[in-house]
């Protein structure tokens, strides 16, 4: 049984940014995910359910989770000395970690994808970003150092807490997947080198929005939902309403993960820094493909820290059939 740390320390000769930092790097998060994991698991013992009254910076109401998972991986960062800062999707603006200058990385955050499932006990996550700063190492971070396109990234990876707790990461050598032994305190190698199977018959979308997609995705899923046993159709529809939870699911089982634009929300409501970059660079990873409907989401330029934008992930051939849907249906 070979453990999270082992195998990163094995494997850092495997990929171009081996160092020591970028390892203890990600043995911070792997510390945050487990002070997060065993909190979870007494949500109902602890006052840590529900809203605390606040909105972020989106205007999105914050959940108690939320603000409490966000300062814990914070800290566990930030005690590492090697980050000189993060973005989280709960802070206004980027972090500064005073007296890091010295550090290397940036770190981008969703704390807990999917917090509102708390309160009834379904699957929730945790998403992460790395990058290497862009501005000289001694002096504070800027901006630009987060406003990176998703290719440059150096490592990403989630969390997914449910029936029971894994952590998938790449470097950009292949996905490889723990599961947490919580007698033991230990990530365990569950699989090594993870891929999309080579057929998905899944498709994740909240279709209660139906009527408010663009035509091109309209069509796409009533081509989901039609007959077709050479195609391996009708799909499954399968949505659960945590990204993390549903990309895991598709990833392991073949699928594709829709969220597209509204008239309300014209360019989606996922991050592109939180959540679509690290998610993009997985699925790329496992041989899968990640658009925004027409263009490749690592080859996106962010402009803001909170850019929004449409998000479809998947099985490489699924993506790129909605994308010809979205094409002909401009």
């Amino acid at each position: 049984m070979k453990t999270l740390g082992e195998f990163i320390v094995e494997k850092q000769a495997d990929f171009p940014h081996a160092t020591g930092e970028l390892t203890a790097l990600l043995s911070a998060i792997k510390l945050g995910a487990k002070i997060i994991h065993r909190d979870i698991n007494k949500a109902g013992l602890l006052d840590i359910l529900g809203a605390n009254g606040i909105e972020n910076v989106q205007g999105e109401q914050q959940m108690k989770l939320d603000l409490y998972a966000n300062e814990k991986l914070k800290s566990a960062l930030k005690a590492r000395g090697i980050v000189a800062g993060i973005a989280s999707e709960e802070e206004d603006e980027f972090v500064i970690f005073e007296g890091f200058e010295d550090g290397r990385y940036v770190v981008l955050m969703d704390p807990l994808d999917g917090s509102s499932n708390i309160d009834v006990n379904v699957s929730v996550g945790t998403i992460f970003s790395i990058y290497h700063r862009v501005t000289p190492v001694g002096t504070p971070i800027t901006e630009e150092d987060f406003m990176q396109p998703g290719r440059q990234q150096v490592a990403a990876g989630y969390v997914v807490y449910g029936s029971s707790t894994m952590l998938v990461y790449t470097t950009g050598n292949g996905v490889n997947a723990f599961t947490y032994d919580p007698s033991l305190g230990v990530f365990c190698l569950n699989q090594e080198r993870l891929t999309y199977p080579s057929t998905g018959k899944m498709y994740s979308i909240n279709e209660g929005y139906y009527v408010h997609f663009p035509a091109g995705v309209k069509k796409y899923l009533k081509f989901c939902q039609a007959e077709d046993e050479a195609t391996h159709r009708p799909y499954t529809s399968r949505y659960i309403g945590s990204l993390v939870a549903d990309f895991h699911r598709n990833l392991l089982k073949g699928g594709i993960y829709l969220y597209p634009q509204t008239a309300s929300h014209p360019k989606g409501k996922l991050r592109l820094l939180y959540e679509c970059n690290p998610m993009a660079f997985l699925a790329e990873q496992a041989g899968g493909k990640a658009s925004d409907g027409v263009n490749r989401i690592l080859d996106l330029k962010p402009q803001t820290i909170h850019e929004r934008c449409p998000f479809y992930v998947g099985n490489q051939y699924m993506v790129e059939d909605v994308e010809r849907f979205i094409s002909e249906n401009q």
